[in-house]
């Protein structure tokens, strides 16, 4: 492995660094203070500069006028906005960009070189019924006279799904292959009910009742989900990561001005062993993540499939922003629940993070199939 990141990779980081460093982690009601959404849509102008930016197009192929870049890249612009709890879909957008142009076919095709315009937003709904059911499980598809797919079901927790374009759907035909659905948001038969996120963001429940959607609005690909999904994932893990890099840096901030029996709270042994402990997991889920990243990109074999890397990665990244953020809390004293001050914002998005696409004890149950399966015999 070699974690080296290409010219291409590192100029993507700094061009989101330098389109998120006038975001402020305040610029909505706080989701203390709301009693719905702190906002009713997503952050339109900042969506605008990252289009602008080519950052939406960052992942689209390069046959549909994008950049062609893969994973890595995707995740190094998610650690940036991750920073700066930036309120757009930048990770359903990558990575269904992404995902599509290996295996959007004419559906794909169709709408990428508008997503990387900018011109569309998408959304997936990745939560299943419940939130701890697979999502393609929870919508069914079956045939629709002549050609398409006609799809029955509920997701629930889509993010933005009342503001975006597109909600990409997976669904489950009867002989259990998964399909994914291009589905209108205002399509016939898409029912939306609000649902408020921890961290604050609108939410929906997505129904679909008999939504009829033709040929070119469905992907049959079996790699489409399974890609998608995965990307997903390792999109989740690399917001993680950058919520909890920024959560520590306030903290070392904190903690070298504010002083006790008059000096620095840094100066103490028990603080100094706290925000050791917090740097140790940033590094173990940036090098989790990396490693994951690096396996979706190149494809690299190993003992174990890459949804083994993945699994890892999202335990490491649920339980890193988890403690990341309660330590944080923790340093900074009654200070840090503030609600004039940003912490407690990083706490909500982290519990948000922590759980979506499953929390750590559903990946180490996944990890431990994936090794069962995969043991040597004898």
């Amino acid at each position: 492995m070699d974690f080296t990141f290409s010219e291409e990779q590192q100029a993507a980081a700094e061009a989101a660094r330098a389109v998120f460093s006038g975001v402020s982690p305040d610029g909505v009601p706080s989701p203390v203070l709301s009693r719905g959404p702190v906002a009713e849509d997503f952050d339109r102008a900042l969506w605008r500069r990252l289009a602008a930016a080519d950052l939406l197009s960052l992942t689209v192929g390069t046959r549909h006028g994008g950049g062609g870049l893969g994973p890595i890249a995707l995740c190094l612009v998610l650690r940036e906005a991750g920073q700066v709890l930036a309120r757009v879909p930048l990770l359903e957008a990558g990575a269904t960009a992404l995902a599509l142009s290996t295996h959007g076919g004419a559906a794909g095709a169709r709408i990428l070189p508008a997503l990387g315009r900018g011109e569309l937003a998408v959304t997936v709904a990745s939560n299943g019924r419940t939130g701890h059911d697979a999502a393609e499980l929870s919508v069914a598809a079956r045939p629709a006279a002549g050609e398409g797919r006609v799809f029955d079901g509920i997701q629930t927790a889509v993010p933005w799904a009342q503001s975006v374009d597109l909600i990409i759907v997976p669904a489950c035909e009867a002989d259990g292959r998964a399909v994914l659905g291009i589905v209108p948001r205002d399509h016939p038969g898409v029912a939306l009910a609000r649902q408020v996120s921890t961290n604050g963001e609108q939410y929906a429940e997505v129904r679909l009742d008999s939504v009829r959607l033709d040929g070119m609005q469905v992907i049959t690909d079996e790699g489409a989900w399974p890609r998608l999904r995965a990307l997903l994932t390792a999109g989740t893990c690399a917001l993680a990561l950058g919520v909890g890099t920024a959560a520590c840096r306030m903290t070392s901030a904190y903690t070298s001005k504010r002083e006790q029996f008059g000096f620095p709270l840094a100066t103490f042994q028990a603080v100094a062993v706290q925000a050791a402990d917090r740097y140790v997991d940033l590094r173990a889920m940036e090098a989790t993540l990396w490693q994951a990243a690096w396996r979706l990109e190149t494809g690299a074999g190993g003992a174990l499939p890459a949804e083994a890397d993945l699994a890892v990665a999202k335990v490491w990244a649920s339980e890193g922003v988890r403690r990341a953020v309660q330590t944080a809390q923790h340093l900074h004293g009654g200070f840090g629940a503030d609600t004039g001050y940003a912490l407690h914002r990083y706490h909500a998005w982290a519990k948000q993070l922590e759980l979506s696409l499953g929390p750590a004890a559903a990946h180490e149950e996944a990890l431990g199939d994936l090794l069962a399966a995969h043991a040597p015999e004898g």
